[in-house]
């Protein structure tokens, strides 16, 4: 009689049926039935790669749910020659959530000796984790202090590193706009309508909204912000 069968490892008189065995089932069968140490060591080993095996499993069927979910993200800053781009805060706004409810979270790890490097560390519930690195100097433009280049190199490396981890797209034509150009204009942007209406004159909100056909300031298409910001400011500088 082998060891397997001498721990009913094999099950006798089962049902036809095939029932899964785990590594877990033949650790508490072994220890049941005596088993030598060096059986219990290589079970427990063999446990464990089978948890990791779950884990990564996991981890990818929870970042692939996600990334179904998580839509690109709105490019909210301007940064060098006017290109527009997604800041931290508005990645983090949209993804926090959502990986949230996957059971992912994520975190940085940084170093520093002639270059920053920043690593991203995407961590499962169950236990799985992976990451990335990715490295580069103290952004020293625009007369940044030397605390002030490291932080603007940290942020930058976080940012790109979280996108590359989870493979993340931003709107090519947003350009502070809301996310779809059909709809009408942000809250936030309506109230700044209003204030610089405001400024013009009394009463100039009502011909802002005949000017573009609009019943309220809310209803303004937000494809139509930016002309309405340039035409409020023609009207701004005539009133001075």
């Amino acid at each position: 009689m082998n060891t397997l069968e001498k721990i009913n490892i094999i099950p006798q008189d089962e049902p036809s049926a095939m029932v899964p065995v785990t590594p877990m089932d033949m650790l508490n069968r072994a220890v049941s039935s005596g088993a030598s140490l060096d059986m219990v060591e290589k079970l427990m080993t063999l446990q464990e790669r089978w948890d990791a095996s779950q884990a990564r499993k996991q981890f990818d069927a929870a970042v692939s749910a996600a990334k179904a979910e998580i839509p690109p993200i709105t490019r909210n800053a301007t940064g060098h020659n006017a290109k527009k781009y997604a800041d931290f805060a508005a990645i983090a706004k949209v993804v926090d959530p959502i990986i949230g409810q996957h059971g992912l979270s994520y975190r940085f790890r940084t170093t520093q000796t002639d270059k920053i490097s920043v690593t991203c560390i995407l961590s499962h519930k169950a236990g799985h984790s992976e990451e990335t690195t990715l490295c580069g100097p103290a952004d020293a433009t625009g007369n940044k202090n030397a605390i002030q280049a490291i932080g603007s190199t940290l942020t930058y490396l976080q940012r790109y590193s979280l996108v590359q981890m989870l493979g993340l797209a931003a709107a090519a034509d947003d350009d502070g706009k809301s996310a779809a150009d059909a709809g009408a204009i942000t809250p936030e942007q309506a109230t700044e309508i209003a204030t610089k209406c405001k400024a013009v004159a009394d009463g100039f909100d009502e011909s802002f909204c005949n000017y573009f056909g609009i019943e309220t300031i809310a209803d303004l298409p937000a494809k139509e912000y930016q002309r309405a910001l340039v035409a409020i400011g023609k009207k701004t500088g005539a009133a001075k």
